[in-house]
């Protein structure tokens, strides 16, 4: 298991539709990978558990992903969320 700590960018700024371009970099992996923030924890390839989930500016979120490519799931998605 991997896991991951990161504060969520302005990603409505750096992407065109954030929610949705979140669930493809997810769903590029095999790995199960999940998001979580106060208590919240959703499976990052469902969009509709990302749009409820709504990441914004500033929140932290721990990026958690099991499986033979948890690294590098954890890798691009804290890429994504990050980006400035």
């Amino acid at each position: 298991m991997s896991t991951k700590e990161v504060v969520v960018a302005d990603i409505v700024k750096a992407h065109k539709n954030p929610i949705a371009e979140l669930v493809q970099v997810a769903c590029q992996f095999d790995s199960e990978i999940t998001l979580e923030s106060d208590n919240r924890k959703i499976n990052a390839k469902s969009i509709m558990g990302i749009m409820a989930f709504n990441p914004t500016s500033g929140m932290t979120i721990n990026i958690v992903a099991n499986g033979s490519d948890e690294e590098e799931a954890v890798d691009a998605l804290e890429s994504f969320l990050a980006v400035c």
